[in-house]
């Protein structure tokens, strides 16, 4: 694509950029219109938006269109994986969430393979009509994402009481099941009960909701966590095709890699509720990548060796992806709908930012063993490991703290403290923080 669009590896990353930066700038308000209008019209309103914006990639013509193309994407798609996170915490329990979370990701991965199954063949047909293989890719891609949102718009409800439709008139659950289904999640969290699923926020609301510096840690990991591995992934078709593999074997070369995550994800997200430990169990991913990294870093073979450094990348892309775990760990210690619509905003924004930061690390000037951009990798790696260290240490000092006062309070003290104050959410001393 970047030969046919006369496009330079710095140009791609501008395109990046440009993507993430208008998906970060969307985050917030995608999910204040998510909260108006509820999370299943503006889910499927979303993706039939970015459908269309990638069907008119079809017609990409130069760098300046994919740059618009880019932008519109990123306005398009910012805020849908929280809002999809919003809706989902309607149905399930902290504990369960995670798991359902996990599951997305593994449909994400699924999809990723399929579409590198269906590249393959699309690819193919370059020429035909006169266009290339990409366009074609864009197009087809676009039509089946439509169709998908579409399907949304019919198959997706507001929440565990409201499942009937005209066309489902007996709805998803009896009546008893409902009862089952809310009694569970609001015994599990009181304060989901709080909002209704068409209520807004005001600005008080959100203030409040980002002055929340409990929070912040989360947000941090978010920002460093995953720059190593968006890094590599963005540019592993490009260094495929650097090393001298095919464009159609470079399609295929990138499967192995989103299967095995899919494994690591799941069994690493099913650990951390095993062991109730989230922080510690996100360790395996700096362990994880800070040695695939120095290997790509001071290995005297990198991109020389191909099926060696293939292989590399391999490893290195199956890292366990915690990206579940730390939203769960959001949406937990958030403990009210309104934090909890803009926690998880917010962490995606900082994800987001990572994202940016991710996709200038790799420069023309560093090809084609890129030394510098991989000692910036090495370092955000390292860089994980006091992070999540600190964050875990940072809860559990908050809960001692708090259960130190709340044992040395008598029975009637602490009825009163429940009945008459005014700390809210997390702030009050009976929450404790998921760690």
């Amino acid at each position: 694509m970047l030969k046919d669009l006369k496009m330079t590896t710095n140009n791609y990353n501008t395109g990046n950029t440009i993507f993430y930066v208008c998906f970060l700038a969307a985050e917030l308000p995608s999910q204040l219109i998510s909260k108006r209008l509820g999370a299943d019209v503006w889910i499927p309103i979303q993706m039939i938006l970015w459908s269309i914006v990638t069907i008119c990639q079809f017609k990409l013509g130069g760098r300046h269109s994919f740059y618009a193309c880019r932008a519109l994407l990123g306005l398009c798609e910012g805020g849908f994986i929280p809002d999809l996170i919003l809706w989902l915490s309607y149905f399930y329990t902290s504990a369960e969430l995670s798991i359902r979370l996990s599951f997305f990701w593994t449909a994400m991965y699924f999809t990723k393979i399929i579409n590198y199954l269906i590249a393959y063949g699309i690819l193919h047909m370059r020429g035909v009509r006169g266009h290339a293989g990409w366009q074609w890719l864009f197009l087809i891609e676009g039509l089946l994402t439509l169709v998908v949102g579409i399907s949304a718009f019919f198959l997706m409800v507001p929440s565990p009481v409201q499942t009937k439709k005209p066309w489902n008139p007996k709805g998803w659950f009896t009546e008893r099941e409902e009862k089952i289904v809310v009694n569970k999640v609001l015994r599990d969290d009181p304060t989901k009960g709080d909002m209704h699923n068409r209520q807004g926020l005001n600005l008080k609301m959100l203030v409040e909701a980002i002055s929340d510096w409990h929070l912040w840690p989360i947000y941090f990991i978010g920002l460093i966590a995953y720059i190593p591995e968006n890094t590599i992934e963005s540019y592993m078709t490009l260094l495929l095709r650097d090393m001298g593999f095919s464009t159609f074997h470079t399609n295929l070369l990138c499967i192995p890699y989103n299967f095995l995550r899919i494994i690591m994800l799941l069994l690493t997200t099913w650990l951390s509720e095993r062991v109730t430990n989230i922080f510690g169990t996100a360790l395996i991913q700096p362990l994880w990548t800070s040695v695939c990294i120095g290997v790509l870093r001071f290995w005297s073979g990198n991109f020389y060796e191909k099926w060696q450094t293939y292989a590399l990348l391999t490893v290195f892309l199956s890292v366990p992806y915690i990206h579940a775990m730390m939203v769960s760990a959001t949406s937990r210690n958030s403990k009210s709908i309104k934090t909890r619509t803009v926690g998880s905003s917010l962490y995606n924004m900082f994800v987001q930012t990572g994202s940016i930061i991710s996709s200038n690390i790799y420069r023309t000037d560093d090809k084609p063993l890129y030394h510098k951009g991989n000692s910036v990798l090495f370092a955000f790696a390292l860089l994980m490991f006091p992070t999540l260290i600190a964050t875990k240490y940072f809860y559990r000092r908050l809960n001692s703290k708090r259960d130190e006062i709340w044992n040395n309070m008598s029975d009637q003290e602490r009825d009163e403290y429940i009945a008459t104050t005014t700390d809210k959410y997390s702030s009050r001393l009976d929450f404790r923080y998921a760690h």
